[in-house]
């Protein structure tokens, strides 16, 4: 080889990109479909936009200031705290024992884990219209059967009063998140060896030790991204809200979602900002859940 041959290295200049052209279709599908509209939902709320969609020029933080003036903005965050800490905690406690009844042998197991998989195949507004029509006062079987069996005097507005709607609204948002949270946590409960319960059994464990032992401790990452997960379901839950009370009478069964979508009726740069405030409530959520948890934390 003379001086003036080039030196060639060997290389090629394809894995020099690394993973970068595999994941690139990903990233720009999360660009396209996440980041964009978080940039264009901040960017709406700084701007006086009409009804119909126009742009009428710069409104600075003036919707901001409208929004935290509202005087329903303090219930409406106060129901979505107790809402989504109703609906997940319930959610969580029913999975659990549902998975453990389904990680057990019975006659039908199989039909019976066919039968939870219903609730999740509907569509969640489909479910809230078919439990709303079930509920109306006057066409509603839940008040023909009472009123049959002399429970009740007579017809009641059930998802007209507040004190009776929010019950019924977290019965059917538990009911449309058991499936997925039920199977998170099965799926969770077969990979725990079956020789640890037989040593625990050998070594005199109570059932309820050995639940406390070995079935939680191993459980652990399987239940964190069930909470997780719904954690922001519930609170960005929309269909159930709306399909059965639209968050009426006014905004006394709302939560922030419901009452941010009622707001684009009136004021679209409003709604925007509302959206602006869920989205960093979520994220401060799910970041404080996860820091309480020690997610990633490895078990000795």
């Amino acid at each position: 080889m003379t001086p003036d041959s080039p030196v060639r290295s060997g290389r090629r200049p394809g894995p020099a990109l690394g993973p970068l052209p595999w994941i690139a279709p990903a990233v720009l599908l999360i660009a396209a479909v996440v980041l964009w509209p978080v940039y264009e939902m901040v960017r709406t709320s700084f701007l006086r936009v009409s009804t119909s969609g126009f742009v009428r020029g710069s409104a600075g933080l003036d919707k901001y200031r409208k929004l935290f003036g509202e005087a329903d903005l303090g219930r409406v965050l106060l129901a979505t705290v107790v809402w989504t800490l109703a609906v997940v905690g319930l959610t969580m406690l029913l999975s659990l024992a549902l998975a453990q009844l389904f990680d057990q042998r019975f006659p039908g197991r199989r039909y019976a884990r066919w039968a939870l998989i219903a609730p999740w195949a509907a569509s969640v507004l489909m479910t809230a219209i078919g439990f709303r029509w079930m509920l109306d006062r006057t066409a509603g079987v839940l008040n023909t059967a009472l009123t049959d069996l002399g429970l009740v005097d007579g017809p009641r507005d059930w998802l007209g009063d507040p004190s009776t709607a929010w019950p019924w609204m977290v019965f059917v948002a538990v009911f449309v998140s058991l499936p997925f949270t039920t199977y998170t946590l099965l799926a969770g409960l077969q990979t725990i060896p079956g020789e640890l319960y037989e040593a625990a059994r050998v070594d005199g464990a109570s059932r309820r030790q050995a639940c406390r032992r070995i079935t939680l401790p191993l459980l652990r990452p399987a239940f964190l991204v069930g909470v997780v997960i719904n954690l922001i379901n519930v609170f960005n839950s929309f269909p159930v809200i709306w399909g059965m009370t639209q968050g009426g009478p006014s905004s006394d069964t709302a939560t922030s979602t419901v009452f941010m979508y009622q707001l684009k009726d009136t004021d679209i740069g409003e709604s925007a900002a509302m959206s602006v405030v869920n989205f960093a409530l979520v994220v401060l959520l799910v970041l404080v859940f996860l820091k309480v948890s020690r997610w990633g934390r490895e078990e000795s």
